[in-house]
């Protein structure tokens, strides 16, 4: 029987018997299966870790953002895995990065297209959250990548690293630039950016550790992943903080439009910039002195393990429980952690002597 001609079946059955019943029959879940379930919300069912991967899928990925540099890059490194899985990929999604109520409509357009999975970077932690229940309760498998949602809202959440590393780390390249001492910014995203948020909060945490007794963060901005906008706030902070001595950015549109603003201005050289960078991005501002150091993760493996992942998740081989392991190809074995979160691996960081060792 088709997926189609079950999910119709499954639907009747529900019209006419209790849901939980339903759910049963048809092997889906309930809101209230979703919430048993613990940590993340992971299907009804034990995981399988020697099933055999599922062919002939259809994963969706809906990024924050279309037409952004980074998403396009990961989002092909999703593609091409599910290529090589014998699997199909899309793509849909907003064109600006605080388009937050269009995200809800693609997460639905997508349900209605039965996909098997979906790879979802979130816009906003809560918005997408009955959307996405309303995709798993129809037996779609939902990972976010890059950018989480709550936890009963999705089966596993594709990290790009440790948030805690990520956020303390941003902070110790700055400080090491700037000798422990003077005002330092933020120029971040959006200001409802789940990830940016929570890297955010780790950054003045870090800050609080007594070495870092001589800076100040005097202010986070917020550049809405737009280039003009971001190359603005940076104009508009050293205008506000003329004693500015560093900058961080953690985000790839921000870092570059800070770099592109300081590298043609006064500040060149004085005030130092850091944060999360593309290699290809980034790679004239660090050989022509603007930037010394910043860091990122490959975006293009983000992508390849949240399809991988999508696809595990279809196969029964993980149903997103902390403790689960999976082999994600040539990247390795995975084990997911608390609250259904796999972490890709620690950042890199770049600078002269490395950035012409990558492209992307």
């Amino acid at each position: 029987m088709r997926k189609s001609s079950i999910r119709r079946a499954c639907a009747a059955l529900a019209a006419v018997t209790s849901l939980a019943l339903a759910a049963t029959a048809c092997g889906g879940t309930t809101k209230n299966d979703v919430k048993d379930e613990g940590g993340s919300s992971a299907s009804a069912g034990k995981a399988d870790p020697n099933a055999e991967l599922k062919k002939g899928l259809t994963v969706g990925f809906l990024p924050k953002q279309v037409n952004n540099p980074y998403f396009t890059s990961a989002d092909k490194g999703g593609e091409a895995a599910l290529k090589e899985l014998g699997s199909s990929y899309k793509e849909v999604g907003p064109s600006s990065a605080t388009d937050t109520s269009s995200q809800v409509s693609y997460v639905n357009t997508l349900t209605q297209q039965q996909v098997d999975a979906m790879a979802v970077s979130a816009q906003d932690p809560g918005a997408l959250c009955t959307a996405l229940k309303q995709a798993m309760k129809n037996g779609i498998k939902v990972v976010t990548y890059d950018s989480d949602t709550k936890a009963d809202c999705r089966n596993a959440f594709v990290s790009q690293a440790s948030a805690e590393d990520l956020g303390r780390t941003e902070v110790q390249l700055l400080a090491e630039q700037i000798g422990y001492k003077g005002e330092i910014a933020i120029l971040s995203a959006a200001q409802t950016a789940t990830n940016q948020n929570t890297w955010i909060e780790f950054m003045k945490d870090e800050l609080k550790d007594p070495k870092y007794k001589d800076m100040k963060l005097v202010k986070v901005a917020y550049g809405n992943d737009d280039a003009q906008a971001s190359f603005q706030q940076t104009q508009g902070l050293l205008q506000e903080y003329p004693k500015l001595k560093g900058i961080i950015s953690p985000t790839t549109v921000g870092i570059k439009a800070a770099a592109q603003y300081l590298s043609g201005s006064k500040y060149k050289g004085k005030v130092k910039l850091t944060g999360l960078g593309t290699p290809n991005d980034m790679r004239k501002y660090v050989k022509n002195g603007t930037v010394e150091a910043f860091e990122l993760w490959d975006p293009a493996k983000l992508g390849e393990l949240a399809a991988r992942t999508s696809v595990a998740l279809v196969s029964g081989q993980i149903t997103g429980k902390e403790g689960e392991t999976f082999k994600a190809g040539d990247m390795g074995t995975y084990t997911i952690g608390k609250d259904g979160v796999i972490s890709l691996g620690k950042p890199t960081v770049f600078d002269k002597k490395n950035i012409d060792q990558f492209n992307f």
